[in-house]
């Protein structure tokens, strides 16, 4: 599991990248790719694409970041979901609260 960010240099977007395993042993770790900048004024790309697993662990820190991201105005992003990440964000209904491509 290894989850890398980049902070764009005017600090207004984020991007996380997650690679291997997502869940709660990837706690501290996501906490640190957004704990840099103010959550409510930043945009996220959160990519999936070398995510092999997904935990309900997982949901709940997209959704903690959902929140301190504003809630219904955070601009958030995931993208590069594999079929049976892709298949987890269909069953939770997670397009609903973020833009999934």
């Amino acid at each position: 599991m290894s989850i890398t960010y980049s902070v764009s240099e005017d600090k207004r977007h984020v991007d996380i990248r997650v690679a291997g395993r997502f869940d709660f042993s990837s706690h501290q770790e996501f906490r640190d790719a957004y704990s840099q900048v103010n959550p409510a004024t930043v945009s996220f790309n959160i990519d999936l694409s070398q995510t092999e697993y997904l935990d309900s662990a997982a949901l709940g820190m997209l959704l903690v970041l959902r929140e301190r991201a504003g809630g219904d105005k955070a601009d958030i992003r995931l993208t590069g979901c594999n079929e049976s990440v892709q298949q987890i964000m269909d069953i939770t209904r997670f397009e609903r609260l973020f833009s999934i491509e």
